[in-house]
């Protein structure tokens, strides 16, 4: 079975390639079924792979597809190949079934939009583009996904060009990702001339061998790769395309924040992270990004107006959490971290794009009191809420949340410092959650219900709803009574983290201080923003602050694009273009003086001839 792992790829490709082609001609209702089909059958191919893949006889813990060479020229022959391990695992089955689930909801959430056979062929692409990023064998090919991800992105944050606000968001997205992007690909050229190939597992083995801990170019080449991850998956610096994401359809916001995209950067550092081990200061200073990133899109959530959007900076403060495991060397954590939160962040923004779609409002301020029109909404934000707030020993979110927290500490690279910034983060976690869930759902009703949802996106939240719960079960703690069956199979080929701290703070300590956080946010929320508070945006200096990002856009505006905008005008004056300018006006100038010629008198040219000829010969005469 495990021969068919191109049919995984080549299955969305393939429906994508035919719905551009041809989905004009289709109907909705064949579109609906190619568009969702082709993920559901690379869904199930991913299962029956997976369950190849375990019961393979042990010690085959990686299988590689070779399919054809890409290139050759001078010694370098990138490949068309795959390679799957439990990390490329992982990541194809969460990608195709949560994948799956988004386009079920979409068949029924964009039945009536004009661009229907459209917005599934770029669905694909982008689902294509993702697993073609997770399974690649070799850099150059991971990074035909990474931009093939980068470009979907722009086509469906776009996808209503019609509203200029909306391209806007989608040219922000590509220009910011391509600081990341641009990185990435001269860490590319770098690892190849130093090392002389690009696959990635035999990358790995020759950097270890030729490279020293803390040498130049292994810290060149991680710091490379780090400028990659930091774009593509929203972190500082490089965040502030992702809220503007937003403009896209809902289901676009979901695969982009849960199962594609913002993750890739986090699959990136763990697939190279042999690199990030010999670079231990780019090691830390992901954990320093991470955790910065955690606190200050946590504080950015809490003062956002639109669902959409704190559900935007809820995601960046997440993928925080798994940059700051990352960092630490919590390489099992951070990848069971980013499976649980792709089940809840999926969950919230289909949850989020029903409620949309009812009332025709994201503003939290105009909503109130549905809960008893939109059960369904309700108890899937309750639920994918409590799982990304981490409610205790219920929710996956928690499980994934405590193992990223007790590690900050116990880990070589752990502190205090981080265990508070993580306690923090899961605070204001709590706090702009259940915000969000009190503002929507309860005070008095503001909005009214024009539309109910269907089978379709009842089945995508309920499933969602289900693996939020019991997604966290499949690595619990041996001190809970329980085994880490999902730890331990990715430890096969990640580095299992060594327990260094193992006091005063435990594992047990920690826990119950994430559910006494939880506890204390879900209080604070309901004491400011309970149905009994009065339901206005708080006002002041830092609530501007936190609304804006931090300012982040703000600063760009005036370091980089003014100054930018500033030399385009200077250059539209073409400055640089006289000398050439000049030798234009000079031909012109000839032609019109030739022009002049031009009498229509045969006499006139007679004589012309005439002279010219006698000037010819007395100039050849003269000269002999």
């Amino acid at each position: 079975m495990l021969h068919f792992l191109w049919v995984v790829v080549a299955l969305p490709f393939a429906s994508a390639a035919v719905l551009a082609l041809f989905g004009s001609r289709l109907s909705r209702r064949f579109a609906a079924i190619l568009g969702a089909g082709s993920i559901g059958l690379a869904a199930i191919v991913s299962m029956l792979i997976g369950f190849s893949f375990l019961s393979s006889p042990p010690p085959a813990n990686a299988f590689t597809q070779h399919l054809w060479t890409w290139m050759s020229t001078g010694g370098f022959q990138p490949e068309i190949a795959f390679y799957l391990d439990p990390v490329s695992l992982l990541m194809l089955l969460v990608i195709t079934f949560v994948s799956f689930l988004i386009h079920l909801y979409s068949a029924e959430y964009m039945h009536d939009d004009v661009g229907y056979a459209r917005f599934f062929a770029y669905m694909n692409l982008f689902v294509a583009s993702m697993l073609t990023l997770i399974l690649a064998n070799n850099l150059l090919l991971l990074y035909l996904g990474w931009e093939g991800v980068g470009l979907c992105s722009f086509l469906l944050i776009g996808f209503w060009y019609q509203e200029p606000a909306n391209v806007r968001a989608a040219g922000k997205a590509f220009i910011v990702t391509r600081f990341g992007d641009t990185a990435f690909a001269v860490g590319l050229f770098l690892l190849f001339t130093r090392l002389g190939t690009l696959d990635i597992q035999e990358l790995m083995h020759r950097a270890s061998e030729h490279w020293a801990i803390g040498s130049g170019v292994a810290v060149a080449a991680a710091a490379l790769l780090l400028g990659g991850a930091v774009g593509k998956s929203a972190q500082l610096p490089l965040q502030t395309w992702l809220p503007d994401a937003m403009a896209g359809p809902t289901p676009t916001s979901a695969l982009i924040h849960a199962a594609t995209m913002v993750t890739a950067g986090v699959y990136l550092i763990a697939r190279t992270h042999v690199l990030f081990t010999l670079a231990p200061q780019v090691q830390f200073a992901v954990a320093i990004i991470g955790a910065a990133t955690m606190l200050l899109a946590a504080f950015s959530a809490l003062a956002q107006r639109d669902m959409k959007r704190v559900l935007a900076y809820s995601t960046i403060s997440q993928i925080g959490y798994m940059f700051l495991a990352l960092g630490l060397g919590a390489w099992s954590a951070a990848m069971f971290h980013f499976m649980t939160h792709a089940f809840f962040k999926a969950l919230l923004f289909l949850a989020a794009g029903v409620v949309i779609h009812a009332i025709h409002e994201q503003d939290l301020f105009k909503m109130g009191g549905l809960r008893t029109e939109l059960r369904l909404a309700f108890w899937s934000f309750v639920i994918g809420g409590s799982a990304l707030a981490g409610l205790p020993l219920i929710t996956a979110g928690f499980f994934s949340k405590d193992l990223i927290l007790w590690q900050s500490w116990a880990g070589p690279n752990g502190s205090a410092w981080f265990w508070i910034a993580g306690m923090t983060g899961a605070l204001l976690t709590s706090l702009y959650t259940f915000r969000m869930i009190s503002l929507a759902f309860y005070g008095p009703q503001q909005a009214h219900v024009h539309a109910h949802s269907g089978v379709p996106v009842s089945i995508a939240l309920i499933t969602l709803c289900v693996l939020s719960i019991l997604g966290g079960y499949v690595d619990t703690p041996p001190d809970y009574g329980g085994v880490p069956a999902l730890s331990n199979f990715l430890n096969s080929v990640l580095p299992p983290l060594a327990v260094v701290h193992p006091g005063p703070i435990t594992e047990t300590i920690t826990a119950l201080s994430a559910s006494t956080v939880f506890a204390l946010g879900l209080g604070l929320a309901y004491l400011f923003f309970g149905p009994q508070r009065a339901r206005a945006p708080m006002q002041g200096f830092l609530q501007e602050l936190w609304f804006a990002g931090w300012g982040f856009d703000w600063i760009y505006d005036r370091l980089l694009v003014r100054p930018f905008l500033w030399v385009t005008r200077q250059i539209g004056r073409d400055p640089v273009d006289i000398p050439i300018r000049g030798l234009g006006e000079i031909a012109m100038f000839g032609n019109r003086a030739l022009a002049l010629t031009q009498t229509g008198r045969v006499r006139w040219y007679a004589a012309g001839l005439a002279m010219g000829t006698v000037a010819i010969l007395a100039v050849a005469l003269f000269l002999r």
